[in-house]
């Protein structure tokens, strides 16, 4: 079952549109958008990434397509053929294109083109039951192949910005716990040369003190 949509631009990240009742039966769906921006930020900042691929992110697949600097992308259950979630993208695609196509680059704004959502809608339910005559027809189309997709796990995309993250603030943590502890050291060590010091301070004060007294 399709359960996210989301389409941006490639050169940017920037969201061009999306499912608008999409996670309202999806748990942490706000978790899982968030990844799909991530994904969409990871394809901006990388050159020669796969024109197409499946990314496995928990119990669900991310499924993409890249094409005229836009990226269609879906989200939906494991079990869910590959094939009908790409052939749902390149529907999407292809009137996306015919309609939003010559306006993709001026885009200036987020979600410039969320009246697509009433053809989003229209196609995830065309593609919903996989055991329709239609779906059946396309699980059947020889001349529609997915097996040189390639699959990778979210953690191989997008792990390498989160470890530089994890990294980064790891370094920044030691370095605050370094100084918190080279202060504490300081008192401990100022402490220790009162207390060492102390008694013989209270001797030489004593002996001054009788001295002038005599």
């Amino acid at each position: 079952m399709v359960k996210l949509t989301m389409i941006a631009r490639v050169t940017d990240g920037l969201p061009l549109a999306e499912g608008l009742d999409d996670g309202r039966d999806l748990r942490d769906a706000e978790y899982y958008k968030q990844q799909a921006k991530s994904l969409f930020k990871n394809l901006s900042t990388r050159q020669n990434e796969p024109s197409r691929m499946s990314v496995e992110t928990g119990a669900y697949v991310f499924h993409y397509i890249i094409e005229g600097r836009v990226c269609y992308l879906t989200m939906c259950d494991r079990a869910y053929p590959k094939k009908l979630a790409f052939q749902y993208l390149e529907d999407l695609k292809n009137e996306f294109e015919r309609v939003n196509g010559a306006h993709v680059e001026t885009a200036a704004r987020p979600y410039a083109f969320i009246k697509f959502d009433t053809f989003i809608q229209k196609m995830k339910k065309l593609y919903q039951d996989t055991r329709t005559q239609r779906n059946i027809a396309k699980l059947n189309d020889e001349l529609y192949e997915v097996h040189q997709i390639m699959t990778r796990n979210v953690q191989e995309v997008l792990g390498v910005g989160e470890k530089l993250d994890q990294v980064s603030e790891m370094s920044s943590r030691l370095t605050s716990e370094s100084r918190i502890y080279a202060d504490k050291a300081k008192d401990l060590n100022r402490q220790a040369l009162i207390r060492k010091w102390a008694p013989v301070a209270i001797v030489l004060g004593i002996v001054i003190l009788l001295f002038w007294v005599k």
